[in-house]
């Protein structure tokens, strides 16, 4: 994550009298992995603007400043790494030469853990105090998993003739140092690194893409778009450029993503930035899909349930953002939205899977709605809508279990058979070892995404009232209770008993 502070240090510049002046100087910070140690290490990256330091003269009569540097990395009490020196600036033949900035970078290891990284900076041509930030730096890098390094902007790539502290994959990268990109900046210049990507991707190579998204509404910029493929391998370097001379000034956030070749999001890491730009007109519009498969949904009430059902398999920012246009008026903004969102998951083909996903949301509208409920609301909708049509199908509205229930079990019957009797005359015959089920439903799937093979669903009416609930799932992520058939036979099963639905859960059907 990169973080920006802006120090202003009381300086006195000129040679003759005194002049109050603030020295600044912008910091960021940066994380990244170093395969080769297996650890963690944190970039600094301090730019200072020369004419607001005090510059003095030097023996050789050209003109210097210096600022005093110090950098701590504390947890708690304990002060794991610390560094302090002198920087010196570029020298000048002339005060008149000072309309420049120059920058520092420092590089040093650091445990997986949570920081509290501590700046402090002070002129040592003034007599004005040091100044300090802190603030928290997190580390959470593996070996096993894939992750990506910090996203920076840079201010120029030029190949390196002799490594150096600012060379990666063969080129000189200086980091721009600034959330603010003016007009006169037209390429958006930018590094991370992906790393463990094999991990998951095998020898298949991966997708990696980058795009600007307006912060307020998630809206992206076609223009502002690249895609390339890359090999996997530990450590991938991903240096790109952006052209943003057309931007109009705006509050943005450069995206970058690593997806499989079957274009699934693996990683992503967003940049947010201001674009000053007014000479530019803000004629990119949010949408004109009059021409593309949206241009077609002109009714805002029945557009926001297309997006309300994008929901079950939308990213956690994309659900934000979706929430946000069904709560507000921009019939163009959720066209835009839902444009972007099968692009993005398909860029050759985004009406193709759209119309595939509207199959689900029509028949989970026409099947399990319920009154007050639309069926993309229920949880049969919701499972529907994330995996697909099941396998198979079970369904029960009044399943009897014949089994007896064994003599190892008499107390627990009888017990069982006096409940029944006190609150339902359907559970008289209990004594005979019949068990009641209330209605359920029991879908298979045979394969899930990411998941072992014969993954099931339980779904329950628990009032028998139509509208069914899961219960019980043995896919990752899904709803586990370890009492579930105990539940649906109100209780007239035993504990630790596995009943006759339980065995159709365990096999699937």
């Amino acid at each position: 994550m990169k973080k920006l502070f802006l120090f202003g240090l009381m300086a006195l510049m000129g040679l003759e009298g005194v002049q109050a002046q603030r020295m600044q100087a912008l910091f960021s910070y940066s994380t990244f992995y170093s395969t080769s140690s297996k650890q963690p290490y944190v970039e600094t990256y301090l730019s200072f603007d020369a004419w607001t330091m005090q510059f003095s003269q030097q023996n050789d009569g050209t003109y210097r400043a210096m600022a005093e540097v110090v950098i701590v990395a504390r947890q708690g009490d304990s002060v794991c790494y610390v560094k302090k020196y002198d920087l010196n600036s570029p020298t000048v033949e002339s005060l008149d030469e000072l309309d420049f900035s120059f920058i520092d970078v420092q590089r040093f290891s650091l445990r997986n853990g949570i920081y509290d990284l501590e700046l402090t900076l002070r002129d040592k041509g003034s007599e004005a105090p040091a100044v300090m930030v802190s603030e928290k730096l997190a580390l959470n890098y593996d070996e096993e998993h894939p992750s990506l390094s910090s996203l920076v902007m840079m201010a120029s790539a030029k190949p390196t003739v002799q490594e150096n502290i600012l060379s990666r994959g063969g080129y000189d990268l200086e980091p721009y140092v600034s959330d603010f990109v003016p007009g006169q900046v037209e390429q958006l210049n930018f590094y991370y690194e992906v790393y463990n990507i094999h991990q998951e991707v095998g020898k298949k190579p991966f997708l990696v893409v980058a795009y600007v998204e307006q912060q307020e509404t998630g809206t992206r910029y076609e223009s502002q778009r690249v895609m390339s493929r890359k090999n996997s391998a530990a450590v991938v370097p991903v240096y790109g450029s952006l052209n943003i001379k057309e931007l109009p000034s705006g509050n943005y956030n450069l995206v970058v993503e690593a997806r499989n070749s079957d274009n699934e999001l693996l990683l992503y890491k967003k940049l947010p930035f201001f674009r000053s730009n007014p000479g530019v007109e803000d004629d990119i519009k949010i949408s004109d899909f009059a021409s593309t498969f949206v241009g077609s949904y002109t009714d805002e009430e029945q557009l926001n349930i297309y997006l309300d059902a994008l929901y079950p398999i939308a990213s956690e920012y994309e659900k934000r953002v979706s929430r946000d246009l069904i709560k507000r008026p921009g019939l163009e903004e959720k066209q835009a939205f839902l444009y972007r969102f099968w692009q993005e998951r398909d860029p050759m083909n985004a009406e193709m899977e759209w119309l595939k996903y509207k199959e689900r949301i029509d028949y989970v509208q026409a099947n399990f709605s319920y009154p007050r409920t639309q069926g993309i609301h229920t949880d049969r909708g919701r499972v529907y809508l994330q995996y697909g049509p099941p396998d198979f199908v079970r369904d029960e509205k009044n399943f009897v279990s014949a089994r007896k229930l064994g003599t190892t079990h008499t107390g627990q019957t009888n017990m069982l058979q006096q409940a029944g009797n006190a609150n339902d005359d359907q559970f008289s015959t209990s004594s005979q070892g019949h068990v009641y089920y209330l209605p359920y439903q029991l879908w298979r799937y045979n394969k899930l995404p990411m998941d072992d093979p014969e993954r099931v669903f339980l779904f329950w009416d628990e009032h028998r009232s139509g509208y069914y609930t899961l219960l019980n799932s043995n896919a990752r992520g899904e709803v586990q209770e370890a009492g579930w058939e105990r539940r649906l036979c109100r209780q007239q099963l035993p504990e630790n008993v596995v009943g006759e639905v339980g065995e159709q859960f365990l096999r699937g059907y």
